[in-house]
């Protein structure tokens, strides 16, 4: 455990490193664009499967997406768009079975064009949101909501439903600012095999196609509405967690951009008081989150191999101390955050919006041999994760954080992985007329936790983070993110989603069939079949909720049993009474 301490001192100096390697490509083929592979930026989707495909198409113009498209619906071949970085976690962007086809939107990367009048910017499809917002801010625009991950393509943040954290006008999420779309979709042989839709806003199909899990067909170019260029000012305050569940209702209503990060075992709340300014204000801010930046290649592999010990021959106790270093050395450093983009003198941060809104610096650097990389680079055994994304209505938020506290409480060291990873952060979004977007105004909980490299290992307190989630889903009635998750969220989904018979409809008129939609899909969105996958261990890894012991590690001590406080989960546990002998150690340090 003594080790973890200078390796992650290294590992967050080694966060200042000017060079990185970019990102891998998703999509890979063995000859020119034929017999080919893709997954998502992480090297594995959640069932650890590969997807295969008999080849890929990479257009460049608006007329060879259409070609492409034709080429897959006039030979009846499922199809998929594959983003630049595919950063979603599910299989979306798999078309199933291997006589499929990609077709990538990696060169479909150009702004259209930027009308400062109407305030309105057009982009193709593969622009990545640091180069939409930074077109904006060119002409004196901004994109008022974004994620805060800045390598996103449009195409792909608007197909997850992908957001910021607001409540305030329009909310924070991206599609809620779209106001027109380019689509290219399967057609009759009459039509030459496919067509482009051009949307507009007011147009009901607008609502399908603004959050449409890529099962639509593939967008081409998207309108988007701005607003002028403003400023805003940013200060992180860290408190206990005493009226946390109080705070979780009002918070969104109190900041424009507010959001709060939970440190359960701490018992702390990280709130980011987060508001617009007047353009007028002093100060050139800039957010380069640490997270988001080149790390060290070395630091990142031994620190994993760290992690890795810990996880298998670990003490509780070992565990928790390692987790308090992360959060206190990214408070140490802003978190990434500078008053003029080179150093930090202290809060609040003011800056323009381009500027604050998201970052990702790790995707542009200039390559140097892997030397240092993304945290998720899959070329490297460095850190590997689940992150679960799920949003529970705005009336309900209280109740819920209540229920996570109450099950802290009855051991508060098993939520120990959850600090380390600098906690559950919660980003408030807004109910949307999209078909897919939040059927209610909602608080967003992200969780981000360790996942081992090897199928169906189980990890210590798994029961905990299962349970949560869980609870979130079948008694909160959470929503769960289109773009994160392990399986057994999706198990349902679409009902939840009051809109979603009218996305089917849109579906059937624009795909009839199925061009872009496969078995992934098909399962998430309630039409055949389930996304839950039964199996020995499937419950380990996500894939189902155990019904039977094998389908935990019964070998391994890990039997199905119900959740600690809401009876109605069941989870793989492994029962042990936590002994209090050494608690108070903790609280010392």
């Amino acid at each position: 455990m003594r080790t973890m301490l200078p390796l992650l001192v290294l590992l967050v100096v080694g966060l200042r490193l000017a060079g990185a390697s970019p990102p891998p490509q998703p999509v890979t083929c063995t000859k020119g664009t034929t017999d080919c592979t893709v997954t998502n930026v992480y090297g594995s989707f959640p069932d650890r499967t590969i997807c295969r495909t008999a080849d890929a198409s990479f257009p460049r113009t608006e007329a060879e997406l259409v070609a492409a498209v034709a080429a897959a619906a006039a030979a009846g071949r499922k199809a998929k768009a594959a983003t630049r970085h595919s950063h979603s976690f599910p299989k979306l962007a798999c078309p199933g079975g291997r006589d499929g086809t990609i077709i990538s939107t990696r060169f479909l990367n150009r702004t259209v064009g930027v009308d400062a009048a109407a305030r309105r910017i057009t982009v193709e499809s593969g622009v990545v949101l640091r180069d939409l917002i930074r077109a904006a801010a060119a002409a004196g625009l901004a994109l008022p909501h974004s994620p805060y991950w800045y390598g996103l393509t449009v195409g792909g943040l608007l197909a997850t439903g992908a957001h910021g954290s607001s409540l305030w006008g329009k909310g924070s999420a991206v599609h809620e600012y779209v106001v027109g779309l380019r689509i290219v979709t399967p057609a009759p042989a009459s039509q030459g095999f496919a067509v482009v839709r051009e949307l507009v806003a007011g147009d009901p199909d607008l609502d399908a196609a603004k959050v449409s899990l890529g099962v639509l067909g593939i967008i081409s170019q998207v309108t988007f509405e701005l607003q002028p260029q403003f400023k805003r000012s940013v200060r992180f305050v860290t408190r206990d967690d005493s009226d946390f569940a109080e705070k979780v209702a009002v918070w969104g209503g109190v900041h424009e951009f507010g959001d709060m990060a939970w440190l359960p075992r701490q018992g702390k709340v990280i709130y980011r008081e987060d508001d617009r300014v007047d353009v007028a204000t002093p100060g050139n801010g800039l957010n380069d989150y640490l997270g988001f930046r080149a790390q060290p290649t070395l630091g990142l592999i031994t620190a994993r191999a760290a992690e890795e010990r810990l996880e298998r021959n670990g003490t509780d106790i070992a565990r928790c101390l390692a987790a308090r270093l992360p959060p206190s050395l990214f408070e140490l450093q802003a978190y990434g955050f500078t008053n003029d983009g080179v150093f930090f003198t202290g809060w609040p941060v003011v800056g323009f919006q381009h500027r604050i809104q998201a970052s990702g610096t790790c995707i542009s650097s200039p390559e140097d041999g892997l030397l240092s990389s993304c945290t998720w680079d899959p070329r490297i055994r460095g850190p590997f994760l689940y992150n679960s994304g799920f949003s529970i209505a705005l009336p309900r938020a209280a109740a819920f954080v209540a229920d996570m506290m109450r099950l802290r409480d009855l051991n508060p060291r098993a939520f120990c992985d959850i600090d380390a990873k600098l906690g559950i952060l919660m980003r408030y979004v807004k109910a949307s007329s999209a078909y897919l977007g939040k059927p209610e105004d909602c608080v967003d909980f992200d969780v981000t936790y360790y996942r081992s490299y090897d199928d169906g290992e189980p990890r210590p307190h798994s029961d905990v983070f299962d349970e949560l989630e869980q609870m979130a889903l079948r008694k909160y009635g959470a929503v769960p993110h289109w773009g994160k998750n392990r399986n057994f969220a999706f198990d349902g989904a679409a009902a939840k989603y009051p809109n979603s018979g009218e996305f089917i409809k849109v579906k059937e008129r624009y795909d009839p069939d199925g061009i872009f939609s496969s078995e992934w899909s098909d399962q998430v969105l309630g039409i055949s079949g389930s996304p839950n996958i039964v199996d020995k261990r499937c419950a380990i890894e996500g894939l189902c909720v155990c019904s039977d012991d094998s389908h935990c590690a019964p070998e391994l001590g890990y039997f199905c049993r119900p959740g600690k406080i809401f009876k109605e989960a069941r989870v793989c546990s492994k029962d042990k009474s936590a002994a209090a002998a050494g608690d108070d150690l903790l609280d010392e340090l």
